[in-house]
């Protein structure tokens, strides 16, 4: 059994290449999120499995900013749309923080890639233009227009018009980009008119111009030699993006069309992500609430046509859950339902991995919003919580914080903080709780008393578990006539002053016995 990341490697080894360029890119249009950036993390896991199995390969990444600037994005003001048409490259930081847009947008993502160690070769579109890598290919395709025109026709309803250029300069008058329409060339002088009312002619090596996307697109994989390349499945669509540069890039550039991995895009709370309406979640903000290793496993879990919603709030802890077994699996921490879902999760985890480890010790994402609440930062404390409740593995039972290594020490405190931003960050209210340092002013009838009392006569003299702790509650509220809700209401309420909170038996556990005993008793 392999995963599809290895059968793609597999296959990409049956061609006779002396090095494989797996090419990923992205529209520096506003925050790059989960969703355009997919092709990266993709591209890069399949160059490590190439790697892994001794074949030469390199990632590279190609900034698209010198794009033209089609809708302001979030959280940018207003006064940005006259910005609009121009390239990215040319447009100013909009806090003046940065050299401009692009490096404004950009370094956020490229500063977390280095936490999900990925290592990029780093091209930015505009540069290309302006070093001159696409003017052999500017000449070729202004030469060849009419082959390139009915290439294009093969694929459209309505023909392109008889002077139409695969090139769009950038208007000497307005600056902008997808305003200017090419209609004939001399050498390497191009004459334009734009929409502003502007006509005048470019040198296609001044840079200050870009040929038509889809030959864009088949030019820059042979100036690269691309091999494979991730792209959202717009792109793959019948007469598509990829159908046509392919053509074009056999045909007029002489180059192979490179191994397509189309994939579904990310949506957002089931919604399609959007810059300019702000509905995006990066990888930075990924990295706040969780590790670098479980956006891989969240990306790689299943095939890449396959629909993926993220929502950041309730369902991210199912999410977490659900890595943390894998992880535990991978490691014989904890044993899988059968022998065939041992298999298919060693190979997932296996892709996701940023690097080997030490054995983790990842306790439950779901537990530590509880623990984390209680004991905060208290490494110690905590422990201790984890140890009670049994979630540790064993091998970590009779361990002490400070027997463990660096690294398991890193991963813990790591998911504490993690723990902490998304509880601030994503969890509902009725999560959140803070245990009360002075008995609240409640209510409660004799019933729900005597079950406290009684509960902490138990407390304070048996050793137990949770689960055996939240059987030995249900017997004791069934011998006082109460209904589940309202016993468990009583406990919350002396203890946190609200109706609702954390498992009972795993909550009362978390506490310090003496405290738990006294507050049950009323005493405090």
């Amino acid at each position: 059994m392999k995963h599809w990341i290895e059968r793609i490697a597999d296959e990409l080894k049956e061609r006779d290449v002396d090095e494989h360029v797996v090419a990923s890119g992205t529209s520096i249009s506003g925050s790059i999120h989960i969703g355009n950036s997919c092709d990266v993390f993709i591209a890069s896991s399949i160059a490590k499995t190439l790697q892994h199995d001794g074949f030469r390969s390199r990632t590279v990444w190609v900034a698209d900013d010198h794009d033209p600037l089609r809708k302001v994005p979030y959280p940018l003001p207003e006064d940005y749309e006259k910005y609009l048409g121009m390239p990215y490259s040319m447009i100013p930081c909009p806090d003046d923080c940065c050299e401009g847009f692009v490096e404004h947008f950009q370094r956020p993502f490229l500063e977390a890639l280095e936490r999900f160690n990925i290592s990029v070769e780093h091209y930015s579109g505009a540069r290309m233009y302006m070093d001159g890598l696409y003017n052999d290919y500017i000449r070729t395709s202004l030469e060849r227009a009419h082959e390139i025109r009915e290439i294009f026709n093969r694929y459209r309803e309505r023909p392109l018009k008889e002077d139409w250029l695969p090139y769009n300069p950038i208007c000497e008058k307005c600056g902008r980009v997808n305003t200017t329409e090419a209609y004939d060339f001399s050498g390497d002088t191009v004459h334009y008119r734009c929409s502003c009312g502007f006509q005048g002619e470019m040198d296609i090596k001044s840079g200050r111009g870009k040929l038509t996307w889809r030959v864009e697109w088949a030019a820059r994989w042979k100036i690269l030699g691309v091999t494979c390349e991730p792209f959202g499945k717009d792109h793959a669509a019948s007469g598509g993006s990829y159908d046509v540069s392919s053509v074009i890039s056999e045909e007029i550039f002489g180059y192979p069309a490179p191994y397509p991995v189309p994939y579904e895009w990310i949506t957002l709370r089931g919604e399609a992500m959007s810059k300019s309406r702000g509905v995006f979640f990066t990888p930075s903000q990924w990295l706040e609430i969780a590790p670098p290793e479980s956006l891989n496993y969240f990306i790689f879990r299943s095939k890449p046509m396959k629909h993926k919603d993220f929502n950041p709030e309730m369902p991210f802890l199912d999410l977490m859950d659900q890595f943390d077994r894998a992880e535990r699996i991978y490691y014989g921490l904890e044993e899988a339902a059968s022998e065939k879902e041992e298999k298919k999760l060693k190979i997932i985890y296996r892709v996701s991995m940023i690097e080997e480890s030490d054995l983790p010790l990842r306790p439950s994402y779901k537990f530590m919003t509880v623990a984390c609440q209680i004991a905060d930062s208290d490494l110690e404390r905590l422990y201790d919580i984890l140890r009670r409740n049994s979630q540790l593995p064993g091998e970590f039972m009779d361990m002490e914080p400070g027997d463990l290594s660096e690294g398991q020490v890193r991963q813990l405190k790591e998911r504490i903080e993690n723990v902490k931003n998304w509880l601030e960050l994503y969890a509902p209210e009725f999560l959140k709780f803070e245990v009360q340092k002075e008995l609240p002013d409640v209510q409660l009838s004799d019933a729900q008393r005597s079950f406290l009392s009684e509960l902490a006569d138990i407390l304070e003299d048996w050793e137990m578990g949770p689960e055996e702790l939240h059987d030995r509650m249900y017997d004791l509220l069934r011998e006082h006539g109460l209904k589940p809700q309202k016993a468990f209401q009583a406990i919350y309420r002396v203890l946190i002053g609200k109706k609702m909170g954390p498992r009972a038996a795993s909550f009362l556990l978390s506490l310090q016995r003496d405290f738990v005993v006294r507050r049950l008793r009323l005493e405090a």
